[in-house]
């Protein structure tokens, strides 16, 4: 911003001085041209009465040249005077006898012994005399006694000329340097307050918290700006921090009851009938759902509280520990779970977001999944030409980790809004949240990436989580051509039969 100001009060004062600057020089060499031209008509006007008078006394040959000669030494210049036949009467300057002949002939001289006097002024682009000859008639009438010719010498006009230019120039610059000095200290005053605005506001964004600001510095309408965003950001803060605080709260809260009430329920097991344990168990899994639904509250408020600074993670280390912790489970269920790819290596992300990623899509993709199906945990590099999330695309190399099921999958609408919290599929058996989908895509937003739900080959679903890579820890080596893609399957054991369980969507 101060460079802005300090370029428009640059700009305006440059216009400014452009106004003033040129016509005063254009006008001062203009005074000076016709200063110059009438001194040299009255010194012509002098020498031509001069003339006439020596001309009718019958002394021109013995007058005259000296007249000439004196008249020129004077003025610097040259004298040239001839009788009404241009032939040559007196001169301060040798003449070649080319030149002698051909006076009369001359643009100036034959006007002048036509009875009208000229001037021939030639001038410079900034308005200097460089050259300068004036021709008055001698004697009266139309027809006079001869005509007097003087060259003025112009350096010393033009030398004035080029030093009052000069002048103006080193002026301009002086008052644009005061104006840029004191445009400068302007601009830091009105700029001042705005920048602690932009750095209050970041800090808003980032932490949401921000240091209230100074609203006694700047023009009024800055200080009339910073008490509105003192009020607004006090304001936001305390809903964030009512809504912070009634979320970890009502999680915390509602655990102990739950807890309490899955107690109580399995305690009447022994004293309920056969043919009403049905509803019982209902009321179990309930209270599970409910259970679970508590601590995705709690994580997320966790989330939303955090500020913590991404760092280095190794995908692939942590696909391999999510699958090993996975894999008896999934085994109990009766489905594969899969490792494949060798694309791993560094990510930038929040400590433990990838984890929680992994845990909620395999979560999810157990509960879809049918006895016998398989499901692939696949980290891949995301494909150059591919551009499934420009709104997030950086400079940066990106990763992309792949949890993909065989279960019934979802309709192109539903995969849109499965990301929604609290949002389940109308078809949907009972076990799941809704919020399991929307922890993923949270975490993976404020790890700097992005998820999307796709259409596996195989029918069911393709979670896609694409995280930005860490890059190298130190110059990278020379760049060789990749090696062929291998897959690389870590399977779980074969699983015997599989028990019979309730399917249920994510």
């Amino acid at each position: 911003m101060t460079r802005r100001l300090l370029l428009s009060y640059l700009t305006l004062a440059a216009l400014l001085l452009v106004c003033l600057e040129f016509p005063l020089g254009f006008l001062y060499s203009r005074g000076e041209r016709e200063r110059v031209i009438n001194a040299a008509q009255d010194e012509a006007e002098s020498v031509s009465a001069y003339a006439a008078l020596s001309i009718a006394a019958g002394r021109a040959a013995q007058d005259l040249p000296e007249r000439a000669a004196h008249c020129a030494a004077r003025i610097g210049g040259k004298v040239l005077i001839v009788d009404s036949s241009g032939a040559l009467l007196a001169t301060s300057h040798p003449l070649t006898e080319r030149e002698e002949d051909s006076l009369a002939s001359w643009p100036g001289i034959a006007a002048a012994l036509r009875g009208t006097a000229t001037e021939d002024v030639r001038t410079s682009t900034i308005g200097g005399v460089e050259y300068l000859a004036v021709a008055t008639p001698v004697g009266h009438g139309a027809e006079g006694q001869g005509a007097v010719r003087i060259t003025v010498p112009t350096r010393m006009v033009s030398e004035r000329v080029h030093h009052v230019w000069l002048l103006l120039a080193l002026g301009g610059l002086a008052a644009l340097a005061a104006v840029a000095a004191l445009g400068f200290v302007i601009a830091r005053w009105t700029g001042r307050p705005i920048r602690e605005l932009e750095h209050a506001t970041k800090e808003l964004a980032v932490g949401g918290t921000a240091v209230p600001v100074a609203i006694t510095k700047g023009p009024p309408e800055v200080r009339s700006l910073a008490a509105t965003f003192n009020r607004t950001a006090a304001r936001l803060e305390h809903l964030l921090s009512s809504q912070r605080a009634f979320a970890g709260e009502a999680s915390h809260q509602l655990k102990t009851p739950l807890a309490a009430l899955r107690l109580r329920l399995e305690n009447l097991e022994n004293d309920i009938a056969e043919h009403r344990r049905g509803s019982l168990a209902a009321a179990l899994t309930e209270t599970d759902r409910l259970a679970r639904m508590v601590e995705a509250l709690l994580a997320m408020a966790r989330l939303d509280e955090s500020a913590a600074e991404r760092e280095r993670v190794d995908l692939g280390q942590v696909c391999a520990e999510r699958h090993h912790a996975w894999s008896p489970l999934f085994e109990r269920h009766g489905v594969w779970l899969v490792l494949a790819g060798d694309a791993g290596g560094e990510v930038l992300a929040l400590p433990g977001a990838v984890e929680q990623i992994l845990d909620n899509l395999l979560s999810n993709a157990l509960r879809v999944s049918p006895p016998g199906s398989t499901v692939t945990i696949a980290p891949r590099p995301h494909p150059a030409h591919e551009r499934r999330f420009p709104h997030r695309a950086s400079g940066s190399g990106r990763v992309e980790l792949h949890v993909v099921d065989e279960g019934p999958g979802m309709s192109e609408e539903q995969r849109r809004r499965a990301f929604d919290r609290f949002w389940r599929a109308p078809d949907a058996p009972k076990g799941g949240t809704g919020l399991g989908l929307a922890l993923v895509q949270r975490l993976a937003h404020v790890s700097g990436g992005e998820a999307l739900l796709r259409g596996a080959p195989t029918g069911g679903l393709d979670a896609v989580v694409s995280l930005p890579t860490a890059g190298p820890r130190h110059p990278a080596p020379p760049v060789r051509p990749p090696a062929p893609h291998t897959w690389r399957c870590v399977p779980t054991r074969r699983p015997g039969r599989p028990r019979s369980r309730d399917r249920s969507a994510a």
